[in-house]
């Protein structure tokens, strides 16, 4: 597949990504917001791995097949950390390819980092997100879902389930973890909205980082002064080594993404339930069902449409291709979560579906930290909505509902709700 000029509006942030990606590829069928990119769909029918040229003529790569993506992620071949190649800091503008090359920026960033960095990061955070330590989390999830289903019922019985109840949830319990006061929220959701967006200009994406990273600094040297009882302060006291920088980086990476992902799964995921009635039909008349539901709600949306993107250390060979050295593979999880060789009628969502296998989280090494606290959050949320607003329904027709196609993690920016009163 030999790739289109990519438009304007997908130019600039493209460069900043050192993916221009052509639109072809991510697009999706106006009436199938639950659905792959039509062009992966198209490609996963063909076969497991693909070639295609981005705009500039940058060969890539793109894994399709569930194994195969599995396998790939889980291949040390394939690094995470892309700055190892002269190519992509070559592709790069000045000004990131500047910022990128300080150190400072980079430390404790272990989402893009190898072993034996990615290793050491790793085992420091492993210890404070035990399995044992997100079920305590339990009981105040279940507080903070309960009191804010209670203000949008005293509210009346309309409300954008987002701003009223999808993100503010899994903010206040990743504020709580890491000793970030709740008040300073605008703070952090501003700013990590701009890094997320695929159309901000390099500028506005230096600008949100600088001031994220300021705010997050004032933070790290408040819990070095007065410790509490948070992760972050844990870290201090458990790893007296690490640097302010590091430290910075890795509370900012939790930070973004522990609220981000659970946010927009809580929302899409009601919204495709309101749009299978007799998926929500089922799971009202059977709670127990919500655990498996969240699984299959993960598989079925698939919410980091746009990754996880690796480097290949040496050539690789995936399903038969073979593919060079210093080349850019792009895992699909969307399509590899619909691969029909794994995942029976994978298209159709099904709650009763035993509990599937998915790369919502990713796998290996960098296998997604919080995704027990992300489970807790989504099996607490939808439970409590479908128990607390019965009748709940989209308060606008499903054609309207905004989604989040210009983001790095899909999902909706509002959706408007109503129930019984």
């Amino acid at each position: 597949m030999t790739s289109p000029t990519v438009s304007p509006e997908h130019e600039g942030n493209q460069d900043r990504l050192a993916l221009r990606l052509p639109p072809e590829l991510t697009a999706r069928a106006p009436d199938r917001p639950f659905d792959p990119a039509t062009r992966q769909s198209e490609l996963s029918a063909q076969g497991p791995v693909h070639w295609f040229t981005t705009d500039d003529g940058d060969p890539t790569w793109l894994v399709t097949g569930y194994d195969e993506a599995r396998a790939a992620l889980a291949d040390p071949r394939l690094s995470s950390d892309r700055l190892r190649s002269r190519r992509v800091l070559d592709r790069l503008p000045a000004a990131l390819r500047e910022r990128l090359s300080d150190d400072s920026v980079r430390a404790g960033n272990f989402l893009t980092l190898d072993p034996p960095d990615h290793t050491r990061y790793r085992k420091l955070l492993t210890g404070q997100f035990t399995v044992r330590r997100m079920r305590q989390l339990e009981p105040r999830v279940h507080e903070i879902v309960t009191r804010h289903l209670d203000e949008m019922v005293a509210a009346g019985n309309r409300a954008d389930l987002v701003p009223a109840f999808a993100l503010p949830v899994p903010s206040l319990v990743i504020c709580e973890l890491l000793g970030v006061a709740y008040e300073d929220r605008a703070e952090f959701q501003e700013r990590s909205a701009t890094l997320l967006r695929l159309d901000a200009s390099v500028d506005d994406v230096l600008k949100a980082s600088d001031e994220l990273r300021g705010f997050m600094l004032g933070l790290v040297r408040a819990k070095r002064a007065e410790p509490a009882d948070d992760l972050l302060s844990g870290l201090i006291q458990d790893a007296p080594d690490l640097t302010d920088d590091e430290l910075v980086n890795i509370s900012t990476l939790l930070l973004v993404a522990g609220h981000e992902t659970t946010a927009n799964m809580l929302a899409l995921g009601t919204f495709a339930l309101l749009e299978h009635p007799e998926q929500l039909a089922a799971l009202r008349a059977d709670p127990s069902l919500v655990p498996a539901a969240v699984e299959e709600l993960l598989r079925y949306l698939s919410i980091v449409h746009l990754g996880p993107v690796r480097l290949t250390l040496e050539e690789v060979e995936i399903a038969g291709v073979t593919i060079p050295a210093d080349s850019t593979v792009i895992i699909s999880v969307p399509a590899a979560n619909r691969d029909p060789r794994t995942h029976s009628a994978p298209d159709d969502l099904d709650v009763t579906r035993p509990r599937p296998s998915h790369l919502a989280f990713g796998h290996g090494i960098h296998q997604c930290l919080g995704q027990q606290l992300a489970r807790v959050e989504m099996a607490t949320g939808f439970t409590e909505l479908l128990r607390r607003l019965p009748g709940l329904r989209l308060d606008l027709p499903a054609s309207e509902v905004p989604m989040r196609s210009d983001m790095l993690i899909y999902g909706v920016h509002s959706l408007p709700v109503a129930w019984n009163a």
